[in-house]
């Protein structure tokens, strides 16, 4: 009886106070971290239960009381930007000390293997290292967890990022900006939009339900990815394409662990992997089990909803989504993977980037228009140089306020008069083509839906679209395919958005 209840003391001990009574700070708070500029600022960790936490940093002294399971958090007052590096301090019964903090702007930049495309793979980019400045990066190691972790595996640098996308969006957004520019980079290549989605989504979405009960219920898989995770080694690449294709353990140990630190938005550079399908959740076999994800044409109400559900995270409705739109690529789903790369009918990424730019009906929501660039036969196009530009662009404008034209041409309205179309823009100030030439990857149809490629001339900014073969066209498809011809722009040479008129 005395061994049972000693036992007993010393578990009760154990649970009050917790694994460690050691002061420690989220890993996301260290030397050389950027803090946001402009909101308030949430700092948070663990240490011995009821014990007082004081934090210090530009003049604030923020201090809280430590709860039964040791977690603490004070959030300090908003902050002006900074490029000199300056002290925090944590203390309670010990205390740290965390240098060179700058104050400016955070981003996490998140997707697939699009976002993890290296720098070292830009010439372009690389040529931007000698010159960057005030640029940190934070690179969240890849990894996975079938719990939602609280601390992220990595450090803060004073180096860039290895995202080619990351590195050129931070420094063009640093020289607009002229502020210090923090990137958190998480992406994983070939993961779907589900990998990095919050198991609570399955109560708004039946089918990721499905797909997570099913995980749920597969020990075959959950022990595999335990013997990777516990290798001595690092896991081979059989592996790690294993775990990064799975649904939400992504999510819990990439993204979970970096709310609520603040930040100003997040940029999204993923799709290719749901652009397999165009509609629905496809029946998989042993040989495509990675294939079990939402389709094209539902991308866009799925993508809404993990905005949302992000920013509830972090509890800011603010927090800006960029969404990088899928470039140019010549092959098409599943079913159909041999397409015309220039037809408006076939089963392309057209229908990707549609879905995409649904997250526009959201607010403080922006996506960077990359019909122009992309290859006809490699899914990982290099020209990843004018996406940071563009990115750059819209952050400036759309957060921090800047007077810059950060989007090309957008359709707005159309006159249909006989047997031609005049399309309106927003916009399009300056309306011309890149090659001089007449503007290209328009088609145009009658209530038949017979597609025919359209003779277009710009008229007064707005485009005026025929066909000889077609006497009442009422139907517009705007660079509607895989690989477009396009070149259309406006006078800060930005290209058109793709759009149609028959949805």
């Amino acid at each position: 009886m005395k061994n049972y209840t000693f036992i007993s003391l010393i578990f009760i001990l154990f649970i009050y106070f917790g694994y460690s009574q050691e002061l420690k700070p989220s890993t996301l708070f260290c030397d050389n971290m950027v803090l946001q500029q402009g909101m308030p600022v949430p700092v948070w960790g663990t240490s011995k239960p009821n014990e007082v936490i004081t934090v210090k940093f530009a003049n604030q002294s923020k201090s809280v009381k430590t709860g039964k399971d040791g977690k603490w958090k004070v959030v300090l007052d908003t902050l002006s930007a900074s490029k000199i590096g300056r002290t925090m301090s944590i203390s309670g019964s010990s205390k740290l000390t965390l240098s060179n903090v700058l104050v400016g702007e955070v981003w996490i930049c998140s997707g697939q293997s699009n976002m993890q495309f290296p720098v070292k793979a830009v010439p372009e980019i690389v040529s931007l290292i000698p010159f960057s400045k005030n640029i940190r990066s934070f690179e969240v190691k890849r990894t996975v967890s079938f719990q939602e972790e609280e601390n992220a595996i990595g450090t803060w640098t004073t180096t860039q990022p290895n995202s080619a996308v990351a590195f050129g969006f931070a420094y063009f957004l640093e020289a607009v900006g002229d502020v210090p520019v923090g990137i958190i980079h998480a992406s994983w290549g070939s993961s779907s939009i589900e990998a990095w989605m919050p198991r609570d989504m399955a109560e708004d979405l039946p089918y990721f339900k499905s797909i997570m009960d099913d995980l749920d219920a597969d020990t075959i898989t959950h022990n595999k990815i335990k013997k990777s995770l516990n290798a001595k080694n690092s896991w081979s690449n059989k592996e790690d394409i294993f775990m990064r294709r799975q649904p939400n353990i992504l999510y819990n140990a990439m993204i979970k662990p970096l709310a609520p630190y603040a930040c100003r938005g997040l940029v999204w550079y993923q799709g290719e992997r749901n652009a397999r399908y165009l509609s629905g959740v496809p029946e998989v076999s042993e040989a495509n089990w990675f294939h079990r994800v939402i389709g094209m044409k539902e991308y866009g109400d799925v993508l809404k909803l993990w905005i949302e559900r992000y920013r509830k995270e972090w509890q800011n409705d603010k927090m800006h989504f960029s969404i990088v739109m899928l470039p140019g690529y010549g092959k098409g789903t599943v079913a159909n993977p041999n397409i015309d790369p220039k037809s408006p009918t076939e089963e392309s990424f057209a229908w990707l980037r549609e879905s995409q730019l649904k997250v526009l009906e959201l607010p403080n929501t922006s996506v960077a228009n990359t019909i122009d660039l992309g290859d006809v036969k490699n899914i990982h196009p290099k020209d990843k140089f004018p996406v940071g530009q563009r990115l750059a662009l819209l952050a400036a404008k759309y957060t921090l306020g800047k007077d810059v034209v950060s989007e090309g041409p957008v359709f707005k309205e159309v006159e249909i008069s006989n047997n031609s179309i005049k399309v309106h823009f927003k916009n399009n100030e300056g309306l011309k083509t890149s090659d001089n030439k007449a503007p290209t990857g328009f088609w145009i149809a009658d209530v038949s839906l017979n597609w025919k490629i359209a003779a277009a001339k710009i008229e007064d900014n707005c485009v005026v679209l025929s066909n000889s073969e077609i006497e009442k066209p009422i139907y517009i498809r705007y660079a509607f395919a895989g690989k477009p011809d396009v070149n259309l722009i406006n006078g800060a040479n930005l290209p058109a958005y793709p759009f149609r008129t028959d949805n």
